[in-house]
């Protein structure tokens, strides 16, 4: 079995996507000073909502929008805690991750009578690029992905660019760095902070949708696995520079990517699931110690 081939890329792309969405939501709240992690609970309110939302509406696209909207929704909680409230984001993520495993258990037995996993039959997937199978080299790699894969990478280019070469763009960052000098000039900082939580919220819910619509079709309780924590690792590991995160978020889909690769061929599934879990916590020794030195030659 060849690991390294274009098969392998288009897993990578499929893996790491989810967490794009994920990542790019918690990077813009960084830019405003709202520090998310609760991309996690966020992600997987966003998997049910898109689910129930195409087992409803009979679309794909009908899930989409549902998990886009009522993730939106389901992150206000963090945007009116945090911004308006000025409650410690903290404890507001924590407690809005543990809400998402609760109230997603929870409605998977009011709603559809069942528990664990909700795969009726009929429920519709986000349909495939499959015109693309024909073309050489994209062909293999874009032909079964949906459209939200390519869809995240342009988005993460234009929000950085926004971000470094606009003036609402700057005008954002310099709410999140320097938030008494932004509201002595005008801005309204609180409403700065609570509009991106909420579109990061959205975003996770496109998150959520890919992962239980585009890369499965089903719902699985606690199906997000962690992906939102190492989502918010790669925040750090970017370190306010969006356009980096795919560069992070492969890495991660590399890791997953080849975990299913090398069970293929023999190692311990406990080995390759740990994998990608195992760099996160390696990214986040890094970046601490990264941090550190900068800390140690701002004091000297």
């Amino acid at each position: 079995m060849h690991v390294f081939e274009l098969g392998f890329v288009a897993a990578v792309l499929l893996a790491a996507t989810p967490i794009l969405y994920a990542a790019l939501a918690g990077a813009i709240s960084a830019q405003v000073g709202v520090f998310n992690i609760a991309l996690e609970g966020q992600m997987l309110w966003g998997a049910f909502a898109a689910v129930a939302g195409s087992y409803y509406t009979g679309s794909a696209w009908g899930g989409v929008l549902t998990a886009l909207v009522s993730t939106a929704l389901f992150s206000v909680v963090l945007a009116i805690g945090a911004a308006r409230w000025h409650a410690d984001p903290i404890i507001i993520a924590i407690g809005t991750n543990l809400l998402a495993i609760g109230l997603t258990g929870f409605l998977l037995r009011v709603l559809f009578d069942t528990s664990g996993s909700f795969s009726p039959r009929g429920l519709q997937g986000l349909p495939k690029m499959a015109f693309l199978a024909d073309v050489p080299v994209i062909g293999p790699i874009f032909a079964g992905q949906t459209a939200l894969v390519p869809l995240a990478f342009v988005l993460i280019v234009a929000v950085g660019l926004w971000l470094k070469r606009s003036a609402g763009g700057l005008r954002l960052r310099g709410v999140g760095e320097h938030p008494d000098a932004a509201a002595a000039l005008g801005a309204n900082v609180a409403s700065y902070q609570t509009w991106v939580t909420i579109v990061g919220g959205a975003l996770c819910g496109i998150a959520g949708a890919q992962l239980a619509l585009g890369n499965v079709t089903v719902f699985t309780e606690n199906m997000t696995a962690g992906r939102g924590w190492i989502a918010v690792a790669a925040v750090m590991l970017v370190a306010g520079r969006p356009l980096w995160l795919p560069v992070a978020c492969l890495g991660f889909g590399a890791a997953e990517a080849l975990g299913f690769r090398l069970q293929g061929i023999g190692a311990p599934q406990q080995l390759t699931d740990a994998a990608p879990y195992a760099i996160t916590l390696l990214v986040l020794v890094a970046t601490r110690i990264r941090f550190a030195k900068r800390a140690s030659l701002t004091t000297t």
